[in-house]
């Protein structure tokens, strides 16, 4: 049951309505807009009392049945979409389209300030770059772990871009989110839900890959978990789904963007690096991202994609990146976006 509050009721009152939501059977989860307050009651209505009677109180403006699986993250419990501030310059699903950029991996000093450097003065406002890297292969490169985080920092320290890498173990989480404003699950991740569980109690911001095979409904279900653990800063992100086609890495599916701004108020990422594989076709899967109402995307970029120690056929140049910043524009414009 989704039970909205009428505005500027005093915290007295609302808490009134959250103890009898817990008096009811039901547990509470609290989601805060800027005109209103919603709380999702979660339980068993088949066999609590129904919620209901508390449109009684002068303090209730409504209260709705949720049909969907997926109670938190839809549409249905939070009608406004959300806006998640990453930090006080960065907010994502706003009026301003965030571009995140990055090498995949954090490599050296010298590779991370390098492209740092140049995507903030292109215009990204987030710095991503994998610290822990998970690899097919256990012989591959898995990242610089703790050492990277720290050349995050200082990346941060050094040019005020937010920093965005990925958790790949519960052990980490606490570490990660030292260093790190946003928390990303990978996709070999998305439905490792002990993983999420300790995403989600750091508080920070976690993004949410789409998983290899997974169903809009899984994934929208995955990122239930974030939002049942009192952590509302949740980012879905696409990044493409394997298919039967082998001429790219991943097939990208741009359909996702309206779907999930359709059944979910939580901004919406797209991922062409990952979803594409190929640096030649970034470029163009960004202005479509763009143009269908994608909130940000997550782009890697290396100053030498040739020498890069993972995934270089999908990491663009330097030169490519500021040439793609200023392509997007018209894209960004045409959505309405900032």
């Amino acid at each position: 049951m989704i039970v909205v509050l009428k505005p500027n009721i005093s915290k007295k009152d609302e808490q009134a309505v959250l103890d009898e939501i817990k008096k009811l059977g039901y547990e509470p989860h609290v989601m805060r807009g800027v005109e209103r307050t919603v709380v999702g009651a979660i339980g068993d209505e088949r066999t609590h009392h129904t919620l209901e009677t508390l449109t009684a109180w002068p303090q209730v403006e409504s209260v709705m049945p949720v049909q969907k699986r997926y109670k938190l993250v839809s549409r249905e419990a939070h009608r406004a979409t959300s806006t998640i501030r990453v930090n006080k310059d960065v907010v994502i699903g706003g009026k301003e389209f965030v571009v995140m950029a990055g090498p995949c991996s954090v490599e050296s000093e010298t590779q991370l300030m390098t492209t740092a450097v140049a995507v903030k003065a292109a215009g990204a406002k987030v710095l991503r770059g994998g610290a822990f890297k998970p690899r097919t292969s256990p012989y591959e490169f898995q990242g610089l772990g703790e050492k990277g985080l720290k050349l995050l920092a200082k990346a941060r320290q050094e040019t005020g871009l937010a920093i965005i890498t990925e958790l790949l173990s519960q052990d980490h989480a606490e570490m990660i989110a030292e260093y790190t404003d946003i928390i990303q699950i990978g996709t070999r991740n998305a439905q490792n839900f002990q993983l999420l569980i300790a995403a989600a109690k750091t508080g920070k911001p976690v993004l949410l890959k789409r998983g290899l095979s997974m169903k809009i409904e899984e994934w929208l279900l995955a990122g239930e978990y974030i939002l049942a653990n009192d952590n509302p800063n949740l980012l879905f992100c696409e990044r493409g789904i394997r298919t039967f086609e082998t001429y790219t890495r991943n097939t990208l599916d741009l359909s996702t963007i309206p779907i999930i701004k359709k059944e979910s108020h939580c901004p919406i990422v797209v991922d062409p690096s990952q979803g594409a594989g190929r640096a030649d076709l970034v470029m163009t899967m960004c202005k479509g991202a763009a143009a269908m109402g994608a909130d940000s995307l997550l782009i890697e970029v290396h100053p030498n994609p040739a020498e890069a120690w993972s995934d270089g056929a999908q990491q663009v140049t330097l030169e490519m990146f500021s040439q793609l910043m200023k392509d997007l524009r018209p894209f960004i414009a045409a959505a309405g976006r900032d």
